[in-house]
């Protein structure tokens, strides 16, 4: 279970940081080296969610759109500087126990 979250984390943050050095590119006049290192790590995002030990691809987007929903959320925290409220913490307290469900639940 451990090496999933860590599969999970790891694909959430090379598609929000692969996608954020394309975003300053376009959008903060950034030189052509962001979008170039951008797209690379966005290619990354793409092998490393088949390296999650669950054999089904739709169960591990679907608990990965939770964990990346979280991920979303603390970058704009932490990147951006816009503090999550009461409804972002509850929304992603709920993608949590979504993803949970999805991916552990003993069946």
């Amino acid at each position: 279970m451990l090496l999933s979250i860590l599969y999970f984390l790891l694909a959430g943050l090379a598609e929000i940081g692969g996608g954020y050095l394309i975003w300053l590119y376009m959008k903060a006049d950034k030189g052509p080296l962001y979008f170039l290192v951008g797209g690379i790590i966005l290619i990354l995002y793409g092998i490393i969610p088949t390296l999650q030990p669950v054999t089904s691809f739709g169960k591990v987007y679907a608990a990965y759109g939770g964990v990346f929903i979280i991920l979303s959320v603390l970058w704009g925290w932490l990147v951006d500087g816009i503090r999550p409220d009461t409804y972002d913490v509850i929304g992603s307290l709920i993608c949590l126990i979504g993803v949970y469900i999805i991916m552990y639940a003993p069946r």
